[in-house]
């Protein structure tokens, strides 16, 4: 890798295992100062867990770790931090109960002890490191009420706050609007000008290319390549990461609406604050549909997901229509016996049970069917024979069926879910980015996905902060901003700068709304 002295970070013959499975097989990996370095590869590739190594979270088995030239023996987070290391997680590591900004400050020396006076002068600093890095922040509320575009970015500052020089950013624009992810490109350039090192796991290969300095590619564990931006492509990384030419996929759909799969008329929905967080919304789906909802986090798209699938209740003026079926007050077993699935917002808080294994998490929906249980008693053998049908169609990559679903990489935690649900053959399904975190190709296999099911006459309510999902897979757009609907699109008429207004709270006539 040349002089340590040009690298920030220089990782050498780097080994992980976990049992049988090796993520990381003789890795090597270095990022310089002042640098924006991307690592892109398919999920399961050993992205999370070689920069989990380096932040602290896991161990290596062999190899060595040099940071600024001196090799270090890095055995936790702390021993990062003090490094001046930090990483900000693809699932956040927040106190729910906890305000943002006690959250923040919650690893400084006796910080728990300190009084009102001592608190007030840290909201100060940190509304100041907010407003020098144009990140958004309620600092007082607590983490249960924020959007998860809202907690990364408690995350992302608290990174700051600690001081780290090297930042390590696990897929940061995920939840983020196309406006927002400028946004924080602009910081990440800001941290580079200022020297640091940042380093970025990522899917989104045009975000790449917008905004890292250099391209590693690893595949199935191991290092394939480090490439220059100026000397690569989109369609060149691409195949780096699958290790095959990936043909751009058109979504060639039937388009046959007809009838209506979910209607809904006046819904007022508070959020847990109590605030109003849907105003009145009225809107449906019809069968064969893909509506999206585009919208700047915090903005009612997760009041409006939980309100539709039984999670949140909503004021007895409105009402909410499923396949013609007036239901109020639904629970959720109710709506899932109306043929409802749901893609959550956060797998690993409403759609998974992490410590339950591949078979168990795969039976949450089915458990009660005749061809899943018998006298109350499930049936082992046909449950495993269909779950490994299932994680083999939807090409779940796990170490077994045994495996805890914890375990799985962020990606295949999706795939799971998605297979789940589609599995129950939904009359409407509400995807609340459903694509998030997984690698070019399972994208695309999960956007066909959505669309069959579309053409087998679901209806879908997609709701997602990838504007370039919405525009490619959604028949109507309809733009939430405060808790209403503040426009609405039709397929080719679809204007990427008016959506874009339209999420800000701007009309097209350029006044903001009320």
């Amino acid at each position: 890798m040349g002089d340590y002295g040009d690298y920030a970070v220089d990782m050498k013959r780097i080994v992980k295992r976990f049992g049988s499975v090796v993520a990381n097989d003789d890795i090597d990996f270095a990022a310089k100062n002042g640098e924006i370095h991307a690592l892109l590869g398919e999920n399961g590739a050993g992205k999370s867990t070689i920069m989990s190594i380096l932040s602290g979270v896991y161990r290596a088995d062999d190899g060595e770790i040099h940071i600024r030239g001196k090799q270090e023996q890095i055995r936790s987070p702390k021993d990062a931090m003090k490094l001046g290391i930090g990483m900000v997680h693809q699932h956040f590591r927040l106190v729910a109960g906890m305000t943002a900004a006690e959250n923040i400050v919650l690893g400084e020396r006796g910080s728990i002890w300190r009084g009102g006076a001592w608190m007030s002068k840290k909201l100060q600093e940190l509304e100041e490191l907010c407003e020098k890095f144009g990140l958004s922040i309620p600092l007082s509320r607590p983490i249960w009420q924020l959007s998860v575009g809202e907690q990364q970015r408690v995350e992302i500052v608290k990174t700051l706050y600690r001081g780290a020089q090297i930042i390590i950013l696990d897929e940061p624009t995920s939840v983020l609007t196309p406006g927002e992810a400028d946004e924080l490109f602009r910081t990440l350039r800001a941290m580079k000008a200022d020297g640091k090192t940042v380093i970025i796991t990522t899917h989104k290969l045009k975000e790449v290319m917008a905004v890292a300095d250099v391209m590693s590619i690893m595949r199935k564990g191991t290092m394939i390549a480090s490439v220059l931006k100026e000397e690569t492509s989109e369609e060149e990384l691409a195949r780096l990461m699958v290790g095959r030419t990936l043909e751009t996929v058109m979504i060639n759909r039937k388009r046959n609406i007809s009838g209506t799969a979910l209607s809904v008329t006046d819904l007022h929905v508070n959020a847990d604050n109590g605030r109003k967080a849907l105003d009145g919304l009225t809107f449906d789906v019809g069968r064969g549909e893909i509506v999206g909802v585009a919208g700047v986090a915090g903005n009612g798209q997760k009041e409006l997901a939980e309100a539709l699938t039984g999670l949140r209740a909503w004021q007895s003026a409105g009402r909410v229509t499923y396949d013609e079926f007036d239901l109020q007050k639904p629970s959720v077993r109710k709506l899932i016996e109306h043929g409802v699935a749901h893609i959550p917002e956060n797998r690993m808080k409403s759609g998974l049970a992490g410590s339950l294994d591949v078979v168990d998490n795969l039976l949450f929906k089915s458990y009660r069917s005749s061809l899943r249980s018998k006298f109350g008693f499930l049936l082992r053998k046909p449950n495993r024979l269909w779950s490994d049908g299932l994680v083999s169609e939807y090409e779940v990559k796990t170490a077994g069926l045994d495996t805890p679903v914890r375990m799985l990489s962020g990606g295949n935690q999706q795939k799971l879910v998605l297979a789940r649900e589609a599995e129950q053959k939904p009359k409407l399904m509400v995807a609340v980015h459903p694509t998030q975190g997984l690698d070019v190709g399972a994208t695309m296999s999960v956007q066909q996905m959505l669309c069959d099911l579309s053409d087998g006459g679901a209806g879908i309510l997609l709701i997602s902060e990838d504007l370039d999902e919405i525009l490619k897979l959604a028949d109507r757009i309809l733009v939430l901003f405060n808790g209403r609907i503040q426009e609405e699109f039709i397929a080719g008429d679809f204007d990427r700068s008016r959506i874009g207004l339209a999420m800000a709270g701007i009309d097209e006539r350029g006044g903001e709304a009320v």
